[in-house]
């Protein structure tokens, strides 16, 4: 055996090719030899030194004209038939909703343990669970229909359990909203006033003999239209899929609809959740009509902003939370990796997609977060994790980390650097952190990857040429591109993704949680991929002389300016240690009632 290897290593390649041809039918090898790389049958396109030459420039590495040789000549028994999965003969099909057998663990990745985060969070060992609502009476129901439409769900659940307000009356509310409002904004794709009006009908029903399920009883919502809902289209904003029609209902939307709450809306989100431009349009920023919602969660960020919902449900992968909170100015929580189960949800990688609310206040985002977390048996990477959450909790001592540089440089604004001096007037005691200087990008590889993985499908049979926007920075280009990232450095990023995950865990390892700009590129790209919570809300306003855009700038296109500028939402993003939503949710009510701004409506809703 050690001779035939040496044979196999160090025949000249000509012989090598007799050798092959041996392998592949007409001698069979002796008994007792093992299966050798490069001895398997030539398959696909012949290629030459000069097409290892072109591919070089796209992976940026070097061979010598002998190296190029060699491989130009090796090719197709030693790599092609890697490819046969999906260049035949011998097809593999793979379901969108199997996940890679190497499951990301945000824990494990920190060096903090694994399994179970039960013990996570503000302290250790495993606790019991605690969820405090704040105790303040809703006050009298409004005259007004539109000042009902935009209270938050504190308020509404209190009105609905008191019957004071009937589900049915509000879910009319936001069905003529919607009606009136919407065909302006594009934040919905789907209406389900039929079956809105009958969940609202039982929930009164039920109510009414004492049934009370809880604060979201009765309370009409919209999700991102990537969750899939039985008997309603979900079309995952993407023109192939105008009249997909699931079976089952999304994990998410079934713990909903147990918690009695009341589904009114399927929200826009950018094709294949990326930005906010879908088979129907633009979502327009409520805000500043002249501008998108930003996205993916465009729907839930513009429909919440605008009342025509009491709350919605959005997804992450890099920022699709956060951005649209932010310029839409509503508060969206981005939970742990793995706290809220993706079971039914459309998947763009597997190791990075988290589900979470966007709501008009951070208390409404808990109630939301206790009614949709817990593992489910549809998704592997979904774990058991105890939420703690005290709404009359002191923040004072509670010591937050920031950046000092990215107080100063942009994107962050005097209204990140008046949040870090609220901190302290609330006693929490500011840190100063810092992070290594790496290329942190790098870590994209995964998210090209993991996305045109799941998408393949689409690129190969030319689906992806159907959507909308056919930009270079748009799905269809990049997905065709990252077939051309090399497998060895999605490994090397891989264990990049553990390195930076020590780093964070170093941070939390002095601090309780993080105040950051909360479009700061680094920390969009490390928190997702690190897993850690973040809650994004507004705290006060700034002047826009320009439209903002998620797309790359087009000198052709270029976006509306304005003179006078024009007032538009700010906030900020506090992330927290893995498993600690509680934490940041203390923080955020606290920063939300000294700012005193997350009541401001956008003009003309």
């Amino acid at each position: 055996m050690k001779f035939r290897r040496a044979f196999l290593i160090n025949a000249p390649l000509g012989l090598l090719a007799v050798v092959t041809a041996s392998r592949a039918g007409q001698t069979p090898p002796p008994p007792g030899a093992p299966p050798t790389f490069g001895a398997s049958a030539a398959v696909g396109p012949e290629v030459s030194p000069a097409t290892f030459a072109e591919a070089e420039k796209l992976v940026q590495v070097s061979m010598t004209p002998a190296q190029r040789a060699m491989a130009a000549r090796s090719w197709r028994v030693s790599m092609a038939s890697m490819q046969e999965r999906r260049s035949g003969p011998r097809t593999l099909a793979l379901a969108s909703s199997l996940a890679p057998a190497s499951q990301f663990d945000p824990l494990a990745a920190a060096g903090t343990g694994t399994g179970t985060a039960s013990g996570m969070g503000s302290g250790t060992g495993a606790r019991r669970e605690r969820f405090v609502r704040s105790a303040a009476a809703p006050g009298p129901l409004p005259a007004r229909d539109e000042d009902i439409a935009f209270a938050p769900v504190t308020r509404l659940s209190r009105w609905i359990a008191s019957r004071a307000l009937s589900s049915e009356r509000l879910t009319r509310i936001y069905i003529e909203r919607i009606k009136r409002l919407d065909p302006t904004l594009r934040s919905v794709i789907t209406l389900t006033e039929t079956h809105a009006l009958a969940q609202a009908r039982q929930a009164d029903r039920e109510i009414a003999a004492g049934k009370y399920r809880g604060p979201l009883h009765g309370i009409p919502y919209g999700v991102k239209d990537l969750l899939d809902t039985a008997g309603i289209a979900t079309t995952w904003g993407a023109e192939p899929y105008r009249d997909r029609i699931p079976a089952q209902d999304a994990a998410v939307v079934a713990r909903l609809n147990r918690a009695g709450a009341v589904l009114v809306a399927k929200l826009s989100l950018g094709a294949l959740a990326l930005n906010d431009i879908w088979f129907g349009g633009q979502t327009m920023n409520p805000w500043l009509l002249a501008e998108g919602a930003s996205g993916s969660s465009a729907g839930p960020g513009a429909a919440t902003a605008a009342g025509l919902v009491a709350f919605s449900i959005g997804s992450e992968t890099g920022g699709s939370i956060i951005s649209p909170a932010m310029r839409c100015g509503i508060t969206g929580l981005r939970p742990t990796y793995g706290r809220v189960p993706r079971t039914g949800a459309m998947t763009l990688c597997w190791s990075l997609d988290k589900l979470g609310p966007m709501t008009r206040s951070v208390e409404d985002a808990m109630l939301v977060l206790a009614a949709i977390s817990g593992p489910d048996r549809g998704d592997v990477a979904s774990v058991p994790a105890r939420l703690d959450f005290d709404a009359g909790a002191n923040v004072s001592g509670l010591k937050i980390g920031y950046i000092p540089a990215w107080m100063e440089d942009s994107p962050a604004t005097s209204v990140d650097r008046a949040a870090l001096a609220m901190a302290s007037s609330l006693g929490m005691v500011p840190i100063a952190v810092s992070l290594p200087d790496w290329p942190y990008q790098s870590l994209n590889t995964i998210l090209f990857a993991e996305a045109a993985a799941a998408f393949e499908d689409w690129t190969l049979d030319g689906r992806a040429d159907a959507l909308k926007v056919q930009v270079a920075d748009a799905w269809p280009n990049l997905f065709r591109e990252a077939r051309f990232l090399s497998a060895v450095d999605f490994v090397q990023a891989d264990r990049m993704r553990r390195m930076v995950a020590l780093e964070m865990a170093r941070i939390f390892s002095t601090v309780d949680l993080m105040l950051v700009p909360s479009l700061r590129d680094e920390m969009l790209t490390i928190s997702n991929f690190t897993g850690h919570p973040s809650l994004t809300l507004r705290t006060g306003f700034v002047e826009v002389a320009s439209a903002r855009s998620d797309w790359a700038p087009d000198p052709a296109n270029p976006m509306p300016t304005f003179s006078p500028p024009i007032k538009v939402p700010h906030g900020v993003t506090l992330i927290g240690r893995l498993f600690d939503e509680g934490t940041i949710a203390r923080a955020g009510l606290a920063f939300e009632k000294m700012a005193n701004v997350a009541g401001e409506r956008p003009p003309g809703f």
